[in-house]
């Protein structure tokens, strides 16, 4: 093991992105430090006044295949991978014509970057595949007794302090940057691997690779996770892309708790479903309101107004940026709102919103900065979740562009146009709702919510009961198929006019005589929306 504290004498630079390198080049240059530098790094360099050695002048072979190969050389590796406490490596050093070099700046083609450009092709992905990049980093990071390496410019800041303090490296400091750079370069890889595993993949029939190694970066440690004794953190996949709470801002408010930002998601997945204004109100993960309106505050009036004791202290969806009109439905007396997400907040409501005596110390705004609605497009990756010994996955849950178009009448009568309006919309949000999830509408309103139920019928009844008088003449979601025709009675019972489901049971038959007995319209869509 190499002294606490290791000199740095020479140094690689091999740099695809030039912040920040020019003012590290010439702080290493102040201090006497030999720069060896690739072709358009050294160019840069040249240009701004800096001298620095040619990788292809030291090695004495020039960069070929289009720069395919430039630093892969054991005059390059070699003088990263000697060991400095190894007489015989430092003999071999000599032997062969090669410097240390203590200090290797790398940073790698912009893969992940090029691949989410819109129309990219195989060769142009291909061509941004760095060899000689990684085979750079890797060593540096294996010979870290006694090589510093740095592998992303937002290092070269904290690097120049502990340089200047220590007058070289410590072993802490070089560890912590091997352990950077190794989960650099093992990101690179899945990153690479993913893309040539996508869907013109045929490794596999149904699309999954043999081995899944998804990464997400640490975007920060939360207060607690869903009860204070557990610990929480919020991670972030890279290049994520469209309405998201991952790519978000809070442009007000304190921290996102862990339950925060479940709710949130769940509201962006809610209202993303509809072309026109739309609101939706969550409590415990489950929308307890959601409306559609001619405007946004009608939408939001609405929606609150669907279970208004269960939204006190819940979690706002907003397709649309929060006018003034809507931001002063939000802070009527009363009323108390946890978090708002929204695609934007215009600015007279945005100081409404955080003004206000009540609200200002309490409510967190957090701004998509992109528009919602189904042209967003769905989520992007896969849906994951963690049991303990392993990781299900699957394809994130997708609504039917026109569940009715798509589903079949199976009842005597069809479904008349109001009924068929709200059925539409009662199906996008059972989609949201935790099964046995079963959603009474009227008028683009929630009236009736029952979720997470064991039997269905519960379900029925409580989404009954909170409709109360409105039950009647409203209709009916259920997220899945009813097994037997007492949930049917029930809702038939309550005055409700209209059925949407997938339809499937055994008993299919049965529950739609039911239906036929009551003359309630039955539609199914062939298509479930469990929520676990």
């Amino acid at each position: 093991m190499s002294d606490t504290n290791t000199p740095i004498r020479r140094a690689l630079l091999s740099v695809s992105d030039k912040r920040g390198l020019l003012e590290l080049a010439r702080a290493l240059a102040d201090r006497g430090v030999a720069l060896l530098a690739s072709g358009g790094t050294r160019t840069a360099l040249l240009d701004a006044g800096l001298e620095a050695e040619e990788v292809s002048a030291y090695t004495g072979s020039p960069e070929i295949l289009g720069g395919r190969v430039k630093t892969l050389h054991p005059k390059i590796h070699g003088g990263i991978l000697a060991r400095r406490d190894l007489p015989d490596d430092l003999t071999t050093l000599t032997a062969h014509g090669i410097e240390p070099i203590d200090l290797v700046v790398v940073n790698l083609y912009p893969f992940e970057a090029t691949i989410a450009r819109p129309g990219v092709t195989d060769d142009e992905a291909i061509e941004k595949i760095d060899i000689g990049g990684p085979s750079l980093i890797r060593g540096a990071a294996k010979n870290h007794a006694h090589v510093v390496v740095l592998t992303d410019p937002d290092q070269y800041p904290a690097f120049l302090e502990h340089l200047a303090q220590h007058d070289g490296t410590t072993q802490e400091f070089r560890r912590a940057r091997a352990l950077d750079a190794f989960q650099k370069t093992a990101h690179y890889d899945q990153a690479i691997s993913s893309y040539l595993a996508g869907p013109s993949s045929d490794a596999d029939p149904k699309g999954f690779p043999d081995t899944l190694a998804p990464r997400f970066v640490l975007r920060t440690s939360l207060r607690y996770g869903e009860n204070p004794h557990q610990r929480a953190a919020f991670y972030v996949e890279p290049q994520t892309a469209g309405p998201n709470l991952a790519s978000a801002t809070i442009r007000h408010g304190k921290e996102l708790s862990y339950n925060n930002i479940l709710d949130l998601d769940s509201a962006l997945r809610l209202i993303r479903c509809f072309e026109e204004p739309a609101a939706c109100v969550l409590k415990h993960n489950n929308p307890c309101g959601s409306a559609i309106g001619s405007t946004l505050a009608e939408a939001f009036e609405r929606a609150y107004d669907g279970d208004p004791v269960s939204a006190f202290g819940g979690i706002v969806g907003l397709n649309r940026p929060v006018d003034l009109a809507t931001a002063e439905r939000m802070v009527s007396p009363g009323r108390f709102i946890e978090c708002i997400v929204a695609p934007g907040f215009e600015p007279d409501a945005f100081e409404v919103l955080t003004t206000r005596p009540t609200w200002k110390n309490s409510v967190r705004l957090v701004e998509l900065g992109v528009p919602i609605g189904p042209g967003a497009g769905p989520a992007a990756g896969l849906d994951l979740r963690r049991i303990e010994g392993g990781l299900l996955v699957q394809d994130w849950d997708t609504m039917q562009a026109d569940p009715l178009a798509e589903g079949r009448v199976v009842s005597k009568r069809p479904p008349n146009d109001r009924e068929a309006i709200d059925l539409a919309f009662g199906w996008k949000v059972c989609q949201s709702v935790k099964s046995n999830a079963i959603v009474l509408a009227s008028d683009g309103q929630i009236v009736g919510v029952g979720a997470g139920q064991m039997s269905r019928l519960d379900s029925v009844e409580i989404a009954v009961k909170k409709a109360g008088p409105r039950a009647a003449g409203a209709v009916l979601a259920s997220d899945a198929f009813f097994p037997f025709r007492d949930g049917p009675d029930a809702a038939a019972a309550a005055g409700i006019t209209a059925i949407i489901q997938p339809g499937g049971s055994r008993r299919d038959e049965e529950v739609i005589a039911a239906c036929d007995e009551h003359g309630i319209a039955l539609i199914f869509t062939g298509r479930r929306h469990f929520r676990h």
